[in-house]
């Protein structure tokens, strides 16, 4: 029997995954949750096998979450189902140590086959994203102009910026400008919001 953790922050799609995959024989949904911060106690005080994360989430994204599983709950494998099926997050789920990411339009008989794969230790990947994710390439952005759009996405000054990071405000705008040129967005928002749905953020 498989022990299957749901966390998802929407209690619809929580109860209709439970629901959904708590008719298939050989497997048990043991815990659900609404917060990323609460999948790896979960998972450790349930034993559970696979734990099926949403990518937003409060406390905790389910990247962050299937990292947090990877160190303290070694034994339980992350499934990333997530209705953001961009390239990046791919790629960030991957580094993170999921074994799996689909998306939430994905037949419920491919759901339950993508449980059991993951929990007999394969990797699953929506096949349309794999490729997606290959002609993509990685992340264009340097570590710092990442910070710097991270920080500018929640709409702060250039002086607020430099603050929260430690620059110089010139320093903040080369990061911004060279951001802005890598995205071949508009401004700084327009950059910070391609970046998100690349998945760069």
């Amino acid at each position: 029997m498989i022990r299957l953790l749901i966390a998802d922050d929407q209690a619809l799609v929580r109860g209709a995954l439970s629901a959904l995959l708590a008719l298939e024989r050989d497997i048990e949904v043991v815990a659900e949750v609404a917060r990323g911060d609460d999948v790896a106690p979960r998972a450790l005080q349930t034993q559970a096998d696979v734990a099926l994360l949403d990518i937003e989430m409060p406390g905790m994204d389910g990247l962050a979450a299937a990292a947090e599983l990877r160190e303290q709950v070694p034994g339980c494998r992350a499934l990333i189902v997530t209705t953001f099926g961009r390239p990046g997050y791919l790629k960030r789920a991957m580094r993170a140590g999921a074994s799996g990411f689909i998306v939430k339009d994905t037949p419920a008989s491919q759901l339950a086959d993508a449980v059991r794969r993951v929990a007999q230790g394969l990797r699953v990947v929506d096949p349309d994203l794999a490729a997606e994710s290959l002609a993509q390439g990685d992340s264009p952005l340097t570590e710092r102009e990442t910070d710097v759009l991270e920080v500018a996405r929640a709409g702060g000054s250039i002086a607020d910026i430099a603050r929260i990071l430690h620059l110089s405000e010139g320093t903040v705008r080369n990061h911004l400008s060279s951001a802005i040129g890598k995205t071949g967005g508009r401004n700084r928002a327009d950059a910070a919001r391609i970046a998100e749905e690349s998945g760069w953020l």
